[in-house]
């Protein structure tokens, strides 16, 4: 599991360990493991030219130490001080000492350090810690500008500058890093967009904050290959259909028959031992798929099911696609409800609800629920994944480019590790939806069905993709391989 906390608490452990370590141990664990991270990315340090943008705060130190280091390996380094006569003392005279260079880039001497970037091999964001808030300043703002345009390797210390280390968001300029390297902890702003685009590559730096962070629950949190093979049901030598889980589908419309299709086909690559079709495109559910079993309604006579997701390619509620969607939200299983469904629910009804309800909206959707403007929920991820939980008393699972789940009550938010860009194409959510539900009806619970299902999905869709354009179905048929992938680990 990668766990990131927040920055309140990883200071507070901080403080802790240096209690009991010698004075400025800290920093110079930082720092070594900075150096190591940049060498390697230089591939050959010596003759290499560094640029180091130092801030005010800690940030700046762990440059400073690491550019000495570099230098004593044969680097030429120059110190760009975008507040000179608050610059970290010790750094800075470490760096001189091994033959670095200092420039004024705070003002009228800004034009060295621009041309110091200029031909700069590798440049290290050192301007702001992790308790930034809002935008780069404008002149701290040009020179990462320059930085990102000079075509060097990009690399923040500990997290690029101008993003929210808490939240992910990012409030006006901040720096675009090809790699990060972090200290002690992941903080949930590495893991989450729009910061995480920010960050490039992460590489996390133990300085011996582990026993120390044992005392605070982290923040976020992600799936890995072997969280998710424990999770996965497997079924065993007495399990039959219903045993492995049995999912009802209500989904489709005569205008979206194609959601009905791609949402058994999720659940089917999936693991349902069987399929409960209900709605008006049975037709093509069934010529699609013959093991499904369907039914034109109503919902309570389908037969017996462990979950049922409702709501893809529902349409405008006209007709009985709202009773459906009442009778499904009535049930005592496990729902999902995506897409239209979102739009047609009661939130009072959801939570009322006795057994586990998993939302699962894009950004749009989203704001809809909450009221606000897309953008919004765009910009502040975690908060809204979060609020849209409590609001219904449910799991969420917020899709997207970092897709994040966010239980019912509270807690640490999941934020998925896989996926590409190539999933963004229709359908691709009425697949997860089939999934996510056929864990649900497996037994998962709301929260781990939701991770789990990203997960999958995120990774089918790599697969699928290769690079190239995929379709809803070419990621609904390469969930098996997805399995195995995860089982081999």
């Amino acid at each position: 599991m990668r766990t990131a906390y927040r920055v309140e608490d990883v200071r507070a452990a901080e403080r802790a360990l240096m209690a009991r370590v010698p004075e400025g141990a800290l920093m110079q664990r930082a720092a070594a493991g900075l150096a190591v991270a940049c060498g390697q990315l230089l591939g050959k340090v010596y003759g290499a030219r560094v640029v180091l943008l130092v801030g005010s705060g800690a940030n700046g130190g762990d440059a400073l130490y690491a550019g000495a280091r570099l230098a004593r390996r044969g680097a030429g380094v120059t110190a760009v001080l975008l507040a000179p006569e608050r610059a970290h003392a010790g750094g800075l005279a470490a760096l001189r000492g091994a033959g670095g260079r200092v420039v004024d880039g705070s003002g009228s001497g800004s034009g060295t350090a621009f041309a110091a970037l200029s031909g700069a091999d590798l440049v290290v964001d050192g301007i702001v810690g992790i308790g930034g808030k809002g935008g780069l300043r404008p002149g701290a703002a040009e020179l990462a500008r320059a930085a990102e345009e000079s075509g060097a390797l990009v690399v923040a210390v500990d997290l690029p500058s101008g993003v929210d280390a808490d939240t992910g968001e990012v409030r006006g300029a901040a720096v675009r890093a090809d790699a990060t390297v972090t200290f002690g902890a992941y903080k949930p702003g590495l893991l989450v967009d729009p910061a995480r685009e920010y960050a490039g590559a992460l590489r996390l730096v133990d300085i011996g904050l582990g026993g120390e962070l044992s005392a605070y629950a982290p923040a976020v949190e992600a799936l890995q290959y072997a969280d998710v093979e424990r999770l996965l049901p497997v079924p065993g030598a007495e399990s039959d259909k219903y045993r492995r889980g049995v999912l009802g589908v209500v989904a489709g419309s005569a205008r979206y028959p194609g959601a009905a299709v791609l949402t058994v086909a999720g659940a089917l690559r999936g693991g349902a031992g069987a399929v409960r079709y209900v709605g008006p495109a049975a037709d093509a559910v069934i010529a699609r798929f013959p093991e499904a079993l369907v039914s034109a309604g109503p919902v309570h006579r389908a037969g017996r099911v462990q979950a049922w997701v409702v709501g893809p390619g529902l349409g405008d509620g006209h007709g009985d696609a709202g009773e459906r969607l009442r009778d499904v939200v009535a049930s005592e299983v496990p729902v999902l409800v995506d897409a239209d469904g979102l739009r047609l629910v009661d939130a009072s009804a959801v939570r009322q609800r006795g057994a586990p309800t998993l939302l699962t909206p894009h950004a749009g959707e989203a704001a809809a629920l909450l009221g606000v403007e897309r953008a919004e929920v765009e910009a502040a991820r975690l908060d809204a994944v979060r609020e849209l939980a409590g609001r219904y008393g449910a799991t969420v699972l917020l899709k997207g480019s970092t897709t994040l789940v966010a239980g019912a009550g509270g807690g640490v938010v999941r934020v998925n590790p896989t996926g590409t860009g190539w999933l963004a194409t229709a359908g691709s959510g009425d697949v997860l939806s089939g999934l996510a539900g056929a864990l649900l009806a497996a037994g998962l619970g709301a929260r781990e069905a939701g991770a789990v299902g990203a997960f999958l999905h995120g990774l089918a869709g790599r697969l699928a993709a290769e690079g190239a354009p995929v379709g809803a179905q070419d990621v609904a048929e390469a969930i098996p391989a997805a399995w195995r992938d995860v089982r081999r680990g």
